[in-house]
């Protein structure tokens, strides 16, 4: 939910305890959050959740209302397949298979990965993620935290400049580099 930066607790603990001896005459404060928590007990992420919920739950009546459109296609076709004409059969299973073909794709254009729901959840959930971001941030700074972690999926939701390693890296990568 919070990856700010996407860097684990163990990779963080390595950097602490790898800087830590250059950064002695600075204190390290390290800090957590429980995002889960946040999320759980704020009433915007609430009231965003009934909403999300609402909208979720309309689609899947409308997907309920496809799937029972294509059942009873399908029973239609098997009950009736000796007593039309090819011709009949073959429109009957035409009007089936396109029916088949819509409900797949708004399956996949609403729950798929990047479908509405997905969206829209992000849509919600964006403008609270970034409020906890800024108010960390904040707090961090303040309060003179060095990495603030969130234990609910092991994240480093702030750091301190001081301890990216990054340019450090990449200068390293580019000494051996052709």
């Amino acid at each position: 939910m919070f990856k700010k930066l996407g860097i684990s607790l163990l990779g963080a603990a390595v950097i602490v305890c790898w800087l830590g001896p250059s950064y002695a005459q600075d204190e390290i404060k390290i800090g957590y959050i429980d995002s889960q928590r946040i999320f759980a007990e704020y009433k915007e992420t609430q009231e965003a959740e009934r909403v999300y919920k609402g909208e979720v739950d309309a689609w899947k009546a409308q997907a309920a209302s496809m799937e029972q459109e294509i059942v009873k296609l399908q029973d239609e076709l098997r009950a009736q397949s000796l007593m039309l004409s090819e011709e009949k059969q073959r429109e009957k299973k035409l009007t089936y298979d396109k029916q088949l073909e819509d409900y797949q794709r708004f399956m996949a254009d609403t729950f798929g990965e990047e479908g509405r729901a997905a969206k829209r959840n992000k849509e919600l959930t964006q403008p609270i993620v970034d409020k906890i971001n800024r108010i960390l941030e904040v707090m961090a700074e303040t309060e003179g935290y060095s990495l603030v972690f969130d234990i609910a999926n092991a994240n480093i939701v702030y750091a301190n400049k001081a301890f990216d390693l990054t340019e450090r890296v990449l200068q390293e990568l580019n000494k051996t580099a052709p």
